[in-house]
């Protein structure tokens, strides 16, 4: 796997390179936002770790004009800034995950392990899981046969667990994945709109929808 860290602070980029290389990862450096850029619209890289802070073209900048000039390498934005509107900020210039510094090592390697894999297997448009359909781009979804009346983020949900039937996700998970940034923990947004959705499906005829994993959060059931 072939890797491209853009990072201008040394020691963190030897330190970034040195967890990757450790996994056998092929790692290029750039220092600034310019020569990141450059190696990005040149090169073939499978993943892309980009810091927000750097000299000349910031990171949302240089993810900007890779993405317009048709760069659809994924994009982990590195950063020590935490604000929700950063995070958001990032993910709108076209990055497609974030990582706040400091970092664990596991947590890196398996953000950068699920990128690569992402872009290696592009996300089906259509999604099946047992009897509910699911049309990305129609926006459309039916549980054996009958539609059902979702919300945007009803649907965004919905969708995100029928790509991963079968897996659980904590609620902070799925707040990270679906809202896609924080909120407070005491929040029961999720809780909210899993209820919703059971309700939605139990009425087109599913049993048990999306289960509750006590200690964990939920999950959508495999179906036959």
């Amino acid at each position: 796997m072939r890797i491209l860290v853009v990072e201008d602070n040394p020691a963190v980029a030897r330190s970034v390179a040195a967890i990757l290389e450790r996994r056998t990862f092929a790692v290029e450096l750039a220092a600034d936002g310019d020569a990141g850029l450059e190696r990005l619209l040149s090169g073939t890289y499978d993943v892309a770790i980009v810091d927000v802070m750097l000299p000349g073209r910031d990171g949302f900048s240089l993810v900007r004009a890779a993405r317009a000039e048709g760069i659809g390498t994924p994009v982990l934005m590195l950063t020590a800034r935490d604000a929700v509107e950063d995070r958001v900020h990032g993910l709108n210039s076209g990055a497609d995950d974030y990582l706040v510094k400091p970092f664990a090592e596991e947590e890196l390697l398996a953000r950068v392990t699920a990128l690569a894999r992402r872009a290696e297997r592009p996300f089906a448009q259509t999604i099946r899981a047992g009897a509910l359909e699911i049309d990305v781009a129609a926006r459309t979804a039916r549980y054996a046969g009958r539609e059902l009346r979702l919300g945007k983020t009803e649907f965004r949900l919905l969708e995100f667990l029928a790509r991963n039937a079968g897996t659980a996700f904590t609620r902070a998970q799925l707040l990270e994945r679906v809202w896609e940034y924080d909120f407070d923990g005491s929040s029961n947004v999720v809780d909210v709109y899993v209820s919703q959705l059971r309700r939605k499906l139990r009425a087109a005829g599913a049993r048990a929808p999306i289960a509750t994993v006590w200690g964990v959060g939920y999950k959508l059931e495999r179906e036959p």
